[in-house]
């Protein structure tokens, strides 16, 4: 009898565990100082081109950083990092030169990952070229780039990993400006079909317990009911 009682209650248990009630949104807050320093200076002058997502903007193998070069990301009112697929998504890219040559801001890019293995790519985000865009030593730069997720994305948690490709005295250098987890959701809200499907089961087996419970009750009083008489 006490398994019979506690079945559908474990049941329960189990299946409201999995809905997306549960799940905290990975939501981490940028620093007033990463703004500060991505927002310096937005830099004047820079022709923007955006070309294809298969592009390759580098040349032989990997490009490492330059010395002295330092790079901060900052989604734009946006601390949550969440990502609407088929939607333009806007982050800034800051950059600090304390090298001792000027540099030349070639383009920036992105890749999406699973979570759990780089090595499985998601998909090549779109390369945004720059012309004219130069930074002088001891100046802060801020780039802006746009980038889409494909619509037909499922829905959940990547990491983006981001490059900046610059040029100091012809010589090629590329800066990871960032690597985490972003939150990918259906366009047009925050819900998709998996979440809204888990919700409404989760609200008929509240209600199959509530008529449960409510049975159980109503035979104790009888049993109760019963041993008065």
């Amino acid at each position: 009898m006490a398994t019979r009682v506690w079945l559908p209650a474990l049941l329960l248990a189990f299946l409201l565990a999995s809905s997306p009630f549960t799940q905290v949104a990975r939501a981490q807050s940028d620093s007033d100082s990463e703004e500060d320093a991505a927002t310096a200076e937005v830099v004047e002058g820079a022709d923007l081109g955006i070309v294809g997502d298969d592009t390759q903007v580098s040349s032989d193998g990997p490009l490492s950083p330059a010395p002295g070069v330092e790079t901060v990301c900052v989604f734009p009112k946006n601390a949550g990092k969440i990502v609407p697929a088929g939607e333009e998504t806007e982050l800034l890219v800051g950059l600090q030169n304390e090298g001792e040559s000027t540099l030349n801001v070639v383009a920036v890019h992105s890749t999406l990952h699973l979570p759990y293995d780089h090595r499985m790519y998601g998909q090549n985000l779109t390369v945004q070229k720059f012309f004219n865009a130069s930074v002088p030593v001891s100046v802060q730069a801020t780039f802006p780039y746009t980038f889409v997720v494909s619509k037909f994305l499922q829905p959940g948690a990547y990491d983006l990993v981001g490059y900046i490709v610059y040029e100091i005295d012809q010589h090629p250098y590329q800066n990871v400006f960032y690597n985490g987890t972003i939150e990918v959701v259906e366009a047009g809200g925050l819900l998709s079909v998996e979440s809204v499907f888990l919700i409404t089961l989760g609200i008929a087996l509240l209600g199959l317990f509530g008529l449960w419970a409510y049975g159980q009750v109503q035979q104790l009083s009888k049993v109760i009911l019963c041993f008065r008489l």
